[in-house]
Protein backbone atom coordinates (compact mmCIF):
# COMPACT_ATOMS: atom_id res chain seq x y z
CA UNK A 1 0.00 0.00 0.00
CA UNK A 2 0.97 3.60 -0.71
CA UNK A 3 -0.15 6.54 1.12
CA UNK A 4 0.00 9.73 -1.08
CA UNK A 5 0.99 12.91 1.36
CA UNK A 6 -0.30 16.41 0.94
CA UNK A 7 2.08 17.94 -1.30
CA UNK A 8 2.79 21.55 -1.36
CA UNK A 9 0.16 23.09 -3.68
CA UNK A 10 2.94 26.10 -4.73
CA UNK A 11 1.14 28.55 -2.11
CA UNK A 12 3.54 28.61 0.24
CA UNK A 13 1.07 27.44 2.98
CA UNK A 14 1.25 24.73 5.68
CA UNK A 15 -1.87 23.57 5.21
CA UNK A 16 -4.83 23.39 3.15
CA UNK A 17 -8.80 22.55 2.77
CA UNK A 18 -10.40 19.35 2.01
CA UNK A 19 -13.34 21.17 -0.18
CA UNK A 20 -14.58 17.82 -2.59
CA UNK A 21 -13.82 14.72 -2.80
CA UNK A 22 -13.99 13.42 -6.48
CA UNK A 23 -13.46 9.88 -5.54
CA UNK A 24 -14.20 7.21 -2.99
CA UNK A 25 -12.70 4.46 -1.02
CA UNK A 26 -12.63 1.55 -3.73
CA UNK A 27 -12.45 3.56 -6.99
CA UNK A 28 -9.95 2.47 -9.36
CA UNK A 29 -8.15 5.83 -10.51
CA UNK A 30 -5.87 6.79 -13.37
CA UNK A 31 -3.00 8.49 -13.61
CA UNK A 32 -3.26 12.45 -13.02
CA UNK A 33 -6.96 11.69 -12.67
CA UNK A 34 -8.28 14.26 -10.24
CA UNK A 35 -8.56 13.25 -6.65
CA UNK A 36 -10.28 16.25 -4.76
CA UNK A 37 -10.48 19.97 -4.65
CA UNK A 38 -7.92 21.38 -1.62
CA UNK A 39 -9.08 25.08 -0.78
CA UNK A 40 -5.90 27.38 0.54
CA UNK A 41 -6.12 30.87 1.39
CA UNK A 42 -5.44 32.13 -2.10
CA UNK A 43 -6.93 29.53 -4.43
CA UNK A 44 -8.77 26.18 -5.30
CA UNK A 45 -6.77 23.42 -6.66
CA UNK A 46 -7.57 20.31 -7.95
CA UNK A 47 -4.77 17.39 -6.70
CA UNK A 48 -4.09 15.07 -9.90
CA UNK A 49 -3.59 11.15 -8.78
CA UNK A 50 0.44 10.01 -8.99
CA UNK A 51 -0.56 6.43 -8.99
CA UNK A 52 -2.66 4.46 -11.16
CA UNK A 53 -4.43 1.86 -8.45
CA UNK A 54 -6.85 1.35 -6.00
CA UNK A 55 -8.18 3.58 -3.45
CA UNK A 56 -8.12 2.49 -0.06
CA UNK A 57 -8.63 4.77 1.89
CA UNK A 58 -9.68 9.17 2.32
CA UNK A 59 -7.54 10.55 5.03
CA UNK A 60 -10.07 13.37 5.70
CA UNK A 61 -13.39 14.67 5.58
CA UNK A 62 -14.87 17.75 3.50
CA UNK A 63 -14.52 21.05 5.48
CA UNK A 64 -11.52 19.06 7.23
CA UNK A 65 -7.79 20.76 7.08
CA UNK A 66 -4.85 18.89 6.06
CA UNK A 67 -1.48 19.83 7.08
CA UNK A 68 1.22 20.01 4.23
CA UNK A 69 3.02 16.58 4.14
CA UNK A 70 0.02 14.69 6.14
CA UNK A 71 -1.34 11.61 4.39
CA UNK A 72 -3.93 11.99 2.07
CA UNK A 73 -5.08 9.23 0.47
CA UNK A 74 -4.00 5.53 0.95
CA UNK A 75 -3.46 3.83 -2.58
CA UNK A 76 -3.41 -0.28 -3.27
CA UNK A 77 -0.53 -0.34 -6.41
CA UNK A 78 0.64 -3.05 -8.18
CA UNK A 79 4.02 -2.86 -8.85
CA UNK A 80 6.95 -1.46 -7.52
CA UNK A 81 7.36 0.73 -10.86
CA UNK A 82 4.30 2.53 -10.51
CA UNK A 83 3.79 5.00 -14.03
CA UNK A 84 2.99 8.00 -11.63
CA UNK A 85 6.04 7.84 -9.28
CA UNK A 86 7.47 9.85 -12.05
CA UNK A 87 7.34 13.68 -12.19
CA UNK A 88 4.12 14.00 -14.49
CA UNK A 89 4.52 18.23 -14.78
CA UNK A 90 1.03 18.26 -12.87
CA UNK A 91 -0.08 21.80 -11.39
CA UNK A 92 1.58 20.69 -7.71
CA UNK A 93 4.89 19.53 -9.25
CA UNK A 94 6.85 16.20 -7.96
CA UNK A 95 4.71 14.47 -5.79
CA UNK A 96 6.70 12.93 -2.77
CA UNK A 97 5.05 9.53 -1.38
CA UNK A 98 6.24 7.46 1.77
CA UNK A 99 4.99 4.56 3.77
CA UNK A 100 4.80 6.47 7.14
CA UNK A 101 2.30 5.22 9.16
CA UNK A 102 -0.90 7.90 9.97
CA UNK A 103 -0.94 9.81 12.74
CA UNK A 104 -4.65 10.98 13.05
CA UNK A 105 -3.12 14.06 14.69
CA UNK A 106 -2.29 14.88 11.09
CA UNK A 107 -5.46 16.18 10.78
CA UNK A 108 -6.50 19.71 12.47
CA UNK A 109 -9.60 22.25 12.18
CA UNK A 110 -8.18 25.72 13.56
CA UNK A 111 -4.57 27.94 14.13
CA UNK A 112 -2.94 24.85 15.41
CA UNK A 113 -2.51 21.61 17.17
CA UNK A 114 -3.48 20.96 21.05
CA UNK A 115 -2.88 17.53 22.66
CA UNK A 116 -3.63 16.92 26.03
CA UNK A 117 -2.83 13.50 27.40
CA UNK A 118 -5.10 12.92 30.71
CA UNK A 119 -8.08 12.94 27.49
CA UNK A 120 -8.59 10.88 24.64
CA UNK A 121 -10.24 13.49 21.67
CA UNK A 122 -9.91 13.76 18.01
CA UNK A 123 -7.76 16.72 17.52
CA UNK A 124 -10.42 18.36 15.65
CA UNK A 125 -12.00 17.85 18.79
CA UNK A 126 -9.10 19.18 21.13
CA UNK A 127 -9.01 22.67 18.65
CA UNK A 128 -12.68 23.10 18.67
CA UNK A 129 -13.05 22.89 22.49
CA UNK A 130 -9.95 25.35 22.74
CA UNK A 131 -12.32 27.26 20.26
CA UNK A 132 -15.51 27.41 22.71
CA UNK A 133 -13.44 27.30 25.83
CA UNK A 134 -14.63 23.82 26.83
CA UNK A 135 -13.04 21.76 29.20
CA UNK A 136 -12.37 18.48 27.56
CA UNK A 137 -12.72 16.13 30.65
CA UNK A 138 -16.64 17.46 30.87
CA UNK A 139 -17.18 15.97 27.84
CA UNK A 140 -19.00 12.50 27.43
CA UNK A 141 -17.14 10.63 24.52
CA UNK A 142 -18.96 8.93 21.84
CA UNK A 143 -16.04 7.76 18.93
CA UNK A 144 -14.19 4.32 18.91
CA UNK A 145 -12.13 3.30 21.98
CA UNK A 146 -13.62 6.04 23.84
CA UNK A 147 -12.38 9.34 21.76
CA UNK A 148 -14.69 12.84 22.27
CA UNK A 149 -15.78 13.54 18.38
CA UNK A 150 -15.60 17.25 17.74
CA UNK A 151 -19.82 16.39 17.33
CA UNK A 152 -19.10 15.24 20.88
CA UNK A 153 -17.38 19.01 21.73
CA UNK A 154 -20.77 20.53 19.57
CA UNK A 155 -23.34 18.42 21.80
CA UNK A 156 -21.88 19.72 25.07
CA UNK A 157 -21.65 23.08 23.81
CA UNK A 158 -25.35 22.86 23.29
CA UNK A 159 -26.59 21.71 26.69
CA UNK A 160 -27.72 24.60 29.23
CA UNK A 161 -25.01 23.22 32.02
CA UNK A 162 -22.43 23.67 28.86
CA UNK A 163 -20.63 27.14 27.82
CA UNK A 164 -23.37 29.33 29.17
CA UNK A 165 -22.70 29.15 32.34
CA UNK A 166 -19.61 31.71 32.37
CA UNK A 167 -22.35 34.14 30.57
CA UNK A 168 -24.95 33.55 32.82
CA UNK A 169 -27.76 32.88 29.82
CA UNK A 170 -28.54 30.32 27.46
CA UNK A 171 -28.40 31.23 24.19
CA UNK A 172 -29.59 28.84 20.88
CA UNK A 173 -27.85 29.80 17.78
CA UNK A 174 -25.41 27.39 14.83
CA UNK A 175 -21.79 27.58 15.12
CA UNK A 176 -19.53 27.29 11.87
CA UNK A 177 -16.18 26.94 11.59
CA UNK A 178 -13.81 29.27 9.44
CA UNK A 179 -12.68 27.80 6.48
CA UNK A 180 -10.40 28.68 3.33
CA UNK A 181 -9.71 32.48 3.05
CA UNK A 182 -11.75 33.58 6.49
CA UNK A 183 -9.82 30.90 8.29
CA UNK A 184 -6.04 32.42 7.60
CA UNK A 185 -7.40 35.83 8.04
CA UNK A 186 -8.20 35.43 11.38
CA UNK A 187 -4.85 33.53 11.75
CA UNK A 188 -3.35 36.89 10.61
CA UNK A 189 -4.93 38.70 13.21
CA UNK A 190 -4.17 37.04 15.59
CA UNK A 191 -0.65 37.17 14.69
CA UNK A 192 -0.79 40.84 14.31
CA UNK A 193 -2.53 41.10 17.97
CA UNK A 194 0.30 39.19 19.37
CA UNK A 195 3.26 40.24 18.21
CA UNK A 196 2.34 44.39 16.93
CA UNK A 197 1.97 47.62 19.37
CA UNK A 198 -0.44 49.40 16.95
CA UNK A 199 -0.70 53.38 16.91
CA UNK A 200 -3.30 54.86 14.97
CA UNK A 201 -3.23 58.28 13.72
CA UNK A 202 -6.13 59.88 12.17
CA UNK A 203 -6.43 63.31 10.01
CA UNK A 204 -8.46 64.79 7.40
CA UNK A 205 -7.24 65.89 3.88
CA UNK A 206 -9.28 68.59 1.97
CA UNK A 207 -9.96 67.56 -1.51
CA UNK A 208 -12.62 70.19 -2.24
CA UNK A 209 -10.46 70.94 -5.61
CA UNK A 210 -10.78 67.66 -7.15
CA UNK A 211 -13.43 66.88 -9.98
CA UNK A 212 -16.54 64.41 -9.67
CA UNK A 213 -15.35 61.00 -10.56
CA UNK A 214 -11.81 61.09 -9.85
CA UNK A 215 -10.41 57.65 -9.38
CA UNK A 216 -9.84 58.04 -5.41
CA UNK A 217 -7.61 54.42 -5.43
CA UNK A 218 -5.39 55.71 -7.77
CA UNK A 219 -4.95 59.33 -6.39
CA UNK A 220 -4.22 57.31 -3.23
CA UNK A 221 -2.07 54.93 -4.10
CA UNK A 222 0.13 58.06 -6.03
CA UNK A 223 0.09 59.64 -2.76
CA UNK A 224 1.28 56.65 -0.94
CA UNK A 225 4.02 57.09 -3.35
CA UNK A 226 5.12 60.14 -2.63
CA UNK A 227 5.01 60.15 1.14
CA UNK A 228 7.29 56.96 1.12
CA UNK A 229 9.56 58.74 -0.70
CA UNK A 230 9.27 61.68 2.06
CA UNK A 231 8.99 59.37 4.59
CA UNK A 232 10.65 55.90 4.28
CA UNK A 233 9.89 54.87 7.74
CA UNK A 234 6.30 53.78 6.42
CA UNK A 235 7.63 51.93 3.60
CA UNK A 236 9.48 48.89 5.77
CA UNK A 237 9.24 45.50 7.19
CA UNK A 238 10.43 44.86 10.69
CA UNK A 239 11.54 41.86 12.15
CA UNK A 240 10.74 41.48 15.74
CA UNK A 241 12.96 38.69 17.02
CA UNK A 242 16.37 40.07 15.47
CA UNK A 243 14.56 44.06 16.31
CA UNK A 244 15.49 45.19 12.91
CA UNK A 245 14.03 47.01 10.41
CA UNK A 246 14.04 47.08 6.62
CA UNK A 247 13.46 50.01 4.55
CA UNK A 248 12.68 49.62 0.64
CA UNK A 249 13.83 51.59 -2.02
CA UNK A 250 10.50 50.10 -4.20
CA UNK A 251 7.14 50.68 -2.79
CA UNK A 252 5.02 47.78 -3.44
CA UNK A 253 1.53 48.80 -2.08
CA UNK A 254 -0.94 45.49 -0.91
CA UNK A 255 -4.69 46.47 -1.90
CA UNK A 256 -7.23 45.22 0.70
CA UNK A 257 -10.13 43.65 -1.82
CA UNK A 258 -13.18 42.70 0.09
CA UNK A 259 -15.11 39.86 -0.96
CA UNK A 260 -17.85 36.86 0.28
CA UNK A 261 -15.19 34.76 1.24
CA UNK A 262 -13.10 36.47 2.60
CA UNK A 263 -10.44 39.62 2.34
CA UNK A 264 -7.86 39.43 0.06
CA UNK A 265 -4.71 41.82 -0.25
CA UNK A 266 -3.08 41.88 -3.87
CA UNK A 267 0.20 43.25 -4.27
CA UNK A 268 0.32 46.15 -6.20
CA UNK A 269 4.24 46.08 -7.12
CA UNK A 270 6.71 49.03 -7.79
CA UNK A 271 4.03 51.67 -7.73
CA UNK A 272 6.48 54.12 -8.15
CA UNK A 273 7.04 52.85 -11.90
CA UNK A 274 3.02 52.57 -12.71
CA UNK A 275 1.35 55.42 -15.00
CA UNK A 276 -2.58 56.07 -13.71
CA UNK A 277 -3.77 54.11 -16.46
CA UNK A 278 -0.88 51.14 -15.18
CA UNK A 279 -2.20 51.22 -12.18
CA UNK A 280 -6.01 51.58 -13.05
CA UNK A 281 -5.40 48.19 -15.36
CA UNK A 282 -3.49 46.41 -12.67
CA UNK A 283 -6.68 46.97 -10.02
CA UNK A 284 -8.95 46.06 -12.16
CA UNK A 285 -7.04 42.47 -13.11
CA UNK A 286 -6.50 42.13 -9.70
CA UNK A 287 -10.31 42.49 -8.68
CA UNK A 288 -11.23 39.89 -11.53
CA UNK A 289 -8.56 37.27 -10.53
CA UNK A 290 -9.58 37.91 -6.99
CA UNK A 291 -13.23 37.20 -8.20
CA UNK A 292 -12.45 33.93 -9.61
CA UNK A 293 -10.06 32.67 -7.20
CA UNK A 294 -7.55 32.35 -10.07
CA UNK A 295 -4.87 34.95 -8.49
CA UNK A 296 -1.28 33.77 -8.68
CA UNK A 297 0.10 33.53 -4.69
CA UNK A 298 2.85 35.53 -6.13
CA UNK A 299 0.81 38.50 -6.52
CA UNK A 300 -0.28 38.42 -2.71
CA UNK A 301 2.72 38.84 -1.48
CA UNK A 302 5.92 41.27 -0.82
CA UNK A 303 3.44 44.18 -0.02
CA UNK A 304 5.56 46.92 1.97
CA UNK A 305 2.75 48.73 2.84
CA UNK A 306 -1.05 48.87 2.58
CA UNK A 307 -4.01 50.49 1.39
CA UNK A 308 -7.32 49.69 2.86
CA UNK A 309 -9.73 52.12 0.84
CA UNK A 310 -13.02 50.86 3.24
CA UNK A 311 -14.74 54.09 2.63
CA UNK A 312 -16.17 52.58 -0.62
CA UNK A 313 -18.48 50.83 1.43
CA UNK A 314 -18.62 52.84 4.49
CA UNK A 315 -17.41 54.56 7.61
CA UNK A 316 -14.96 57.77 8.40
CA UNK A 317 -11.95 56.83 10.21
CA UNK A 318 -10.88 53.24 11.56
CA UNK A 319 -7.91 51.79 13.64
CA UNK A 320 -6.54 49.25 10.30
CA UNK A 321 -4.82 45.87 11.53
CA UNK A 322 -1.22 45.41 10.07
CA UNK A 323 -0.21 42.34 9.04
CA UNK A 324 3.53 41.28 9.63
CA UNK A 325 6.29 42.40 8.97
CA UNK A 326 5.06 45.25 7.39
CA UNK A 327 5.24 48.44 9.74
CA UNK A 328 2.10 49.93 8.49
CA UNK A 329 -1.01 50.67 6.52
CA UNK A 330 -3.24 53.42 5.61
CA UNK A 331 -7.25 53.90 5.81
CA UNK A 332 -9.04 55.94 3.54
CA UNK A 333 -12.58 56.64 5.10
CA UNK A 334 -15.36 57.64 3.06
CA UNK A 335 -15.59 61.86 1.92
CA UNK A 336 -17.98 64.25 2.74
CA UNK A 337 -19.10 67.67 2.48
CA UNK A 338 -18.22 69.86 5.29
CA UNK A 339 -17.43 73.81 6.12
CA UNK A 340 -13.92 75.20 6.77
CA UNK A 341 -12.82 78.57 7.32
CA UNK A 342 -10.45 79.59 4.97
CA UNK A 343 -8.58 83.50 5.38
CA UNK A 344 -11.82 83.98 7.45
CA UNK A 345 -14.29 83.19 5.71
CA UNK A 346 -16.29 79.94 5.77
CA UNK A 347 -16.24 77.61 2.27
CA UNK A 348 -18.04 74.34 1.55
CA UNK A 349 -16.15 72.05 0.33
CA UNK A 350 -15.05 68.34 0.45
CA UNK A 351 -12.71 65.90 3.09
CA UNK A 352 -11.04 62.47 2.62
CA UNK A 353 -10.65 60.98 6.40
CA UNK A 354 -7.61 59.04 6.97
CA UNK A 355 -6.38 56.93 9.08
CA UNK A 356 -2.76 55.44 9.56
CA UNK A 357 -1.93 52.82 11.72
CA UNK A 358 1.78 52.28 12.66
CA UNK A 359 3.98 49.25 14.08
CA UNK A 360 5.52 51.65 17.47
CA UNK A 361 8.45 49.55 17.51
CA UNK A 362 9.66 50.10 14.50
CA UNK A 363 8.24 53.59 13.79
CA UNK A 364 8.42 57.16 15.68
CA UNK A 365 5.24 59.31 16.31
CA UNK A 366 7.20 61.70 14.27
CA UNK A 367 7.89 59.74 11.51
CA UNK A 368 4.10 58.29 11.15
CA UNK A 369 3.05 62.06 11.03
CA UNK A 370 5.39 62.85 8.57
CA UNK A 371 4.57 60.25 6.44
CA UNK A 372 0.69 60.95 6.84
CA UNK A 373 1.27 64.80 6.28
CA UNK A 374 3.00 63.91 3.31
CA UNK A 375 0.12 61.95 1.90
CA UNK A 376 -2.02 65.12 2.51
CA UNK A 377 -0.04 67.72 1.20
CA UNK A 378 0.24 65.17 -1.77
CA UNK A 379 -3.78 65.47 -2.35
CA UNK A 380 -3.75 68.92 -1.55
CA UNK A 381 -1.34 69.82 -4.28
CA UNK A 382 -2.39 66.94 -7.00
CA UNK A 383 -3.69 68.42 -10.33
CA UNK A 384 -6.03 66.00 -11.35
Amino acid sequence: MKIFHLPDLGEGLAEAEVREWYIKEGDIVKVDQPLVSMETAKAVVDVPSPYAGKIVGLHGKVNEVIKTGAPLISFEVEGETAAAEKDKGSVVGKLETSSKKWDDSDVIIGPAKSKSPAVKAMPAARVLAQQLNINLSDVKPTGPQGLITPEDVKNHMNKPSGTSESHGVNLSGKTEALHGVRRVMAQAMMQSHKEIVPVTIIEDADISHFPPKTDMTVVLLKAMVAAARAEPAMNAWFDGKSLEVKKFEDVNIGLAVDTSEGLFVPVIKQAQNLSDADMRTKIETYKSSVKNRSIPSADMQGATITLSNFGTIAGRYATPIIVPPAVAILGCGRSREAVSVKNGELKAGRILPLSLTFDHRAATGGEATRYLAAVIKYLHDAVI
